[in-house]
């Protein structure tokens, strides 16, 4: 049985499930999120609710935000009732949200200004790997540290790796985000040239995904895709934020990515037409767009 009370900040469609693995862990865990329903559902299965991010931080040992946007994290960490206000000497603050690597850098001077550490720790493997605890957590901060919440990782996830200091998690959740929506938008111009070439596409995603072309996007969104089925394990919206994270540090740093700048615009276009709540293997609804057809087998 796990001795450490977790706070949570945040239980949307991530952190909820998150939190979930936490409790049937042995963990204590108290829970606060902008809208009740979620917390009430924890509470049920355990947890306790508290009333604002400073409650969380106050109650807790080691305090997790899963949150949607940079913003998001700083006004938690930074705002009335905040993290900031009522953390202390030897705690620990880790943000598995994904944010700007410069924010997270200048956000972990500040929780070390009140003595306390802290680790940027985004995380991979949408709905499911929260729901199934098999996310890849990718960890920036000290050493230390990050042995010291080891273990609670290891409730919530499967492959977990330190990357380097502060901001390391989040440039690796960049590169990630960089790989799997350029595998998205190959995938689908893969399957809509096999649609209009006539080709069979239960047969071609057979056939293409035992070899070379083996993806992710392949195996876990392909055959739904060619269902029309976009319901979110990840939002289009959060995969467009994430890019244009990812395309702000290759500003910062002069790194050239000229295909992570189209597949950018896919996913912004995806915002404009109002798809931003479909799964981010929906990005194919742009190219059908484009062609007048739609890459689907008949059932």
């Amino acid at each position: 049985m796990a001795s450490n009370t977790i706070g949570f900040i945040g239980t949307g469609i991530m952190g909820k499930p998150m939190a979930e693995n936490v409790i049937d862990a042995g963990y204590s865990v108290i829970a606060h999120n902008r809208s009740q329903e979620p917390v009430e559902r924890l509470v049920n299965e355990g947890a306790q609710a508290a009333t604002s991010p400073a409650e969380v931080t106050r109650k807790s040992d080691i305090v997790v935000t899963v949150l949607p946007d940079t913003d998001a994290v700083t006004s938690v960490v930074r705002g009335d009732d905040g993290i900031l206000q009522a953390l202390s000497d030897g705690q620990i603050f880790v943000d598995m949200s994904t944010i700007s690597p410069a924010a997270t850098e200048r956000l972990a001077a500040d929780v070390g200004h009140q003595g306390a550490e802290m680790l940027d720790a985004p995380i991979s493997g949408g709905e499911e790997g929260a729901i199934e605890g098999t996310l890849s957590i990718m960890v920036g901060g000290s050493e230390e540290t990050f042995d010291a919440v080891y273990d609670l990782f290891e409730t919530m996830g499967e492959t977990i790796t330190r990357c380097g200091d502060s901001g390391a998690g989040q440039v690796t959740k960049a590169a990630n985000q960089i790989i799997v929506g350029c595998q998205h938008q190959a995938v689908a111009e893969a399957l809509l040239l096999a649609k209009q070439g006539g080709a069979d596409l239960e047969q071609v995603l057979e056939a293409i995904s035992g070899g070379a072309a083996a993806c992710w996007s392949l195996d876990a969104r392909a055959p739904r895709v060619i269902r029309g089925n976009f319901e979110p394990g990840f939002f289009s919206s959060y995969h467009y934020k994430d890019l244009r994270i990812a395309m702000d540090a290759g500003e910062e740093y002069g790194t050239p990515m000229p295909a992570t700048g189209i597949v950018h615009e896919m996913y912004k276009a995806m915002e404009q037409t109002e798809r931003g709540q479909d799964d981010h293997s929906g990005v194919i609804q742009i190219i059908e767009d484009l062609a007048g057809e739609k890459a689907r087998i008949d059932e």
